[in-house]
């Protein structure tokens, strides 16, 4: 198409649909009992980056952090709306059971209501 400029290379093949805070999210929501380590070599981030995510995120409501012996579990709040005005009709939940219910298959699916 004639007008439609291209990406430049230094910058068009590097962007993602999800930023790390959407990815930390869905991380703790498969694996609530994940370590910041294996977090972070998952999502190709430096585990203080995930630390300071995590923060964010508990911080805004979305997660809740609870000691079990020397490790944390994660529990997140499905009901948080996201926080862009764009979306912010939405909450966070529609956003995860669209990765988590993925990975289950269709007929998981079928007799599940929520997450």
């Amino acid at each position: 198409m004639r007008g439609m400029s291209q990406p430049s290379a230094a910058r068009g093949d590097r962007w993602t649909f999800l930023t790390n805070h959407a990815r930390v999210l869905i991380a703790l929501a498969r694996d609530p009992d994940a370590r910041g380590r294996d977090v972070a070599d998952l999502i190709g981030i430096t585990e203080r980056a995930v630390q300071l995510i995590v923060a964010d995120l508990e911080a805004a409501g979305y997660l809740t952090r609870t000691r079990v012996g020397r490790r944390n579990r994660y529990t997140v709040d499905p009901t948080v709306a996201l926080r862009h005005p764009a979306e912010a009709g939405h909450p966070v939940g529609d956003l995860l059971a669209t990765f988590l219910h993925r990975e289950d298959g269709p007929a998981a699916d079928a007799g599940r209501a929520s997450f």
